[in-house]
């Protein structure tokens, strides 16, 4: 029984020792694992840290390569939102109380960051008649269009683009190449030795720089084109539109025209009669005269002819 026990209680020993070292082990395995996992972590935000400069260098250069290929090939792939795009709109509404809708026309495009370019109004009754450009932001414009729609009733509306996005990488690349030629220029400035050289280098020079400063005019009036849509906004009275139509088309409108032109046409030929007739008497009235000396002398010879002999009398025969 002694030995029984005995083998009893080593076998529970062994048992006990065998889970404790597999416990054991398993806490290292994890332990390792999450330090290997750290380790790993870590090293990899150092990476990419370490990494950052240089893709942002790759992203750099990968942009300027695209530039110039854009500029060599002529089109640039781009994303609609991408592109520099200019908005164009016209659009005519009629409206109530002209100079109030003017007012409200005017809030609207200032609420949407813009300003007003153009003011122009014709009368102040019924038939009265605005006509104001709106440059608003691009990304506003379509907001601005409809907003001035709902100020009375539309009664046309026009809207155009113009997809400029090659001219502009186009402008870049050749303002580009442009300061390079215009720094080389200056680069050989400073070495001139002689004045013929110094004269001729700062001839060269002004000319870069004014083809720089052209280029760059250019520039600046695409983006503000592309940056500022340009909306030109008709408000009519209510008789504006009735007073239109009737003078668009009609019997009594193609008489009115018709007498138009005829009393056009009528001082044209006036007006070149009135010039001519100066010419007319300085030249007409010694020509007259001449005419008249001329037929009389022709006259006079026809009355005044010569005078002819009398016909030969036969002599008398005498008597046988």
């Amino acid at each position: 029984m002694t030995t029984m026990g005995a083998g009893m209680d080593g076998k529970v020993v062994r048992r006990h020792g065998t889970l404790l070292a597999a416990t054991a082990l398993a806490a290292t395995l994890v332990l390792t694992g999450c330090g290997a996992g750290d380790d790993s972590g870590s090293k990899d935000s150092a990476g990419s840290a370490a990494e950052a400069p240089a893709k942002a260098g790759e992203a750099n250069r990968d942009t300027a390569a695209d530039a110039a290929g854009a500029a060599g090939a002529g089109a640039a792939d781009l994303r609609v939102d991408q592109r520099a795009i200019i908005y164009t709109g016209t659009m005519r509404v009629q409206v109530d109380d002209v100079d109030a809708a003017a007012r409200e026309t005017t809030a609207i495009a200032t609420r949407a960051g813009g300003f007003i370019g153009g003011d122009q109004r014709r009368s102040a009754d019924a038939d009265a008649v605005a006509e104001l450009q709106l440059r608003v932001p691009a990304p506003k414009f379509a907001g601005v269009v409809e907003e001035v729609a709902k100020l009375g009733r539309q009664q046309n509306r026009e809207i155009n683009t113009q997809d400029v996005t090659e001219e502009t990488v186009d402008l870049d690349a050749r303002i580009t190449s442009q300061r390079a030629r215009v720094d080389s220029a200056r680069r050989l400035l400073t070495r001139a030795t002689s004045i013929t050289d110094l004269v001729s280098l700062e001839n060269e020079l002004g000319r870069r720089e004014a083809d720089l400063a052209s280029l760059e005019a250019k520039k600046r009036r695409l983006a503000d084109l592309t940056a500022l849509s340009t909306i030109t906004v008709s408000l009519a009275g209510p008789a504006a539109k009735a007073a239109e139509e009737k003078a668009e088309t009609g019997f009594l409108v193609g008489l009115k025209g018709g007498w138009k032109a005829f009393v056009a046409s009528l001082t044209v030929l006036l007006t070149v009669l009135g010039a001519l007739l100066p010419w007319l008497v300085a030249l007409g009235v010694p020509l007259g005269v001449l005419l008249v000396v001329l037929r009389r002398r022709r006259k006079i010879p026809a009355l005044v002819g010569p005078v002819s002999a009398p016909p030969p009398v036969p002599a008398a025969r005498s008597a046988p």
